[in-house]
């Protein structure tokens, strides 16, 4: 079904016109019109696949995909001209250079949670990059898939750009075939079979996965501004969020007192059934999977369900322990369940003992734990005093580690994602010592290793 798409773009490639500077800007310039002009559509089929509104659309995933576009409009040619190296002193007299050259045919996978910010935006860089490039959105959520795939296939050459639609055996045809470089968001178990399928090929991939981000408060924190920023990133989405806080670890010497600015915001910000800036949950089956882990003598707030529209009201689960159903999978939804602990280095230990997390957040006003947060931890990325804000940055790497993913993107790390670093060598051809020619003496050998 998609062969002809791929051996085309494989041809197109090979003309080398994506390599042009002035022809990757014009595609993205012509993306960015695309996506300005049809801006209604873009809200109304997300709105009809989980009734997200208009603000949270635009500045969740709208403005992700055109800040991308500017961002590589103005760096492109910064990013794809060669830079020069350093040249050791067993290869003078010589130039060395680094070129960035695009891999080739590229796979997007992308997620349901954030439908155009996680298939448009790493499709932008791998555009910007120089590559061909089949994007293959979630069919979750249907009605954006539909209308990505409408929009950029009337507007783009599919031998250039082509977006998938389909489900799991359309997936996995498309990756039953050979590219150059595959870009996956989802869940670590579907990560394992886009991994596995590209290992027969040996493409090289990006896994972009998730897991339970922790969230540690301790005594010394604002709990005014952590309590108002939890609520705030945990809540985003309806919870369906992958560098969502998962859980809360917090002192429990100052537990009761914290649990009570997490109410007090939730209350404030008004998260109703019909509230706008509220998400529905993407579908019955997780709306089931969901309602399954709310253990109902363990509700400290929260815990109204409401099947036919897909609600579950922000829930605070409290007295919480590790062999809880709630704490064996990433939430992905909106409970936050609240654990504590006796002192910092025992929050920290906590954390060790998981899988790395795709994020990790501290809200903390101590030097030292700061540095213990940062030395001790491995995760993706994540915020002292914030949550989800570091992926807004693109001066910073956007991934995951272990089970969380591997390679990341956003900004110069996505064009690098996207691209092969080539090395190539200059040297002049006169004035070369014989030393690595034969016949090999001692005293060539003394010379070579001082020289190396």
């Amino acid at each position: 079904m998609f062969e002809q798409i791929i051996i085309k773009q494989r041809e197109f490639f090979r003309t080398h016109k994506t390599k042009d500077l002035g022809f990757r800007k014009h595609k993205l310039e012509q993306l960015k019109k695309l996506i300005q002009k049809n801006e209604e559509l873009l809200y109304e089929a997300i709105a009809k696949d989980f009734g997200k509104s208009r603000f949270d659309t635009y500045t969740t995933e709208v403005s992700f995909v055109l800040k991308d576009i500017d961002f590589y409009l103005k760096n492109l040619k910064r990013f794809a001209g060669p830079r020069n190296a350093g040249t050791n002193l067993v290869n003078q007299i010589a130039t060395s250079r680094i070129y960035s050259e695009p891999l080739g045919n590229v796979l997007v996978i992308g997620a349901w949670n954030y439908p155009y910010q996680l298939s448009l935006s790493p499709m932008v860089a791998a555009l910007a990059a120089g590559n061909t490039c089949i994007v293959k959105p979630s069919e979750i959520a249907a009605n954006t898939m539909s209308l990505m795939a409408r929009l950029i296939n009337e507007e783009f050459a599919e031998d250039y750009l082509y977006v998938a639609e389909g489900g799991v055996e359309e997936t996995t045809e498309i990756l039953s075939h050979k590219f150059d470089k595959i870009f996956f968001t989802g869940s670590t178990r579907v990560g394992k079979i886009v991994y596995e399928a590209a290992a027969k090929h040996l493409t090289p991939v990006t896994l972009e996965l998730g897991g339970k981000s922790p969230a540690i408060v301790t005594a010394s924190a604002d709990f005014d501004i952590a309590a108002k920023r939890i609520v705030w990133g945990k809540f985003l989405n309806a919870g369906q969020t992958c560098v969502a806080p998962d859980y809360i670890l917090v002192d429990e010497k100052v537990k009761d007192k914290f649990l009570e600015y997490l109410r007090n915001y939730i209350t404030q910000f008004e998260y109703g059934p019909h509230a706008e800036h509220y998400t529905r949950i993407i579908n019955l089956r997780n709306f089931e999977r969901l309602t399954a882990m709310i253990d109902a003598e363990k509700i400290y707030h929260g815990g109204k369900t409401n099947a036919e529209d897909l609600y579950i009201e922000p829930t605070i689960l409290t007295s919480v322990n590790w062999n809880d159903k709630v704490m064996q999978e990433e939430i992905f939804g909106p409970i936050l369940p609240v654990l504590t602990y006796q002192y910092y280095r025992e929050a920290i230990n906590m954390v060790l003992e998981q899988e790395k997390p795709l994020a990790a957040y501290l809200f903390t006003n101590e030097k030292d734990e700061k540095e213990l947060f940062t030395s001790l931890l491995s995760f993706g990325g994540g915020c002292i005093n914030d949550v989800i804000m570091h992926l807004s940055n693109d001066n910073l790497p956007f991934g995951g580690v272990g089970n969380s993913g591997m390679g990341n993107y956003h900004g110069k790390y996505g064009f690098d994602t996207f691209s092969h670093q080539k090395a190539v060598m200059g040297r002049v051809t006169w004035g070369e010592p014989n030393l690595k020619y034969p016949p090999y003496t001692e005293d060539k050998l003394k010379w070579i290793n001082r020289l190396m």
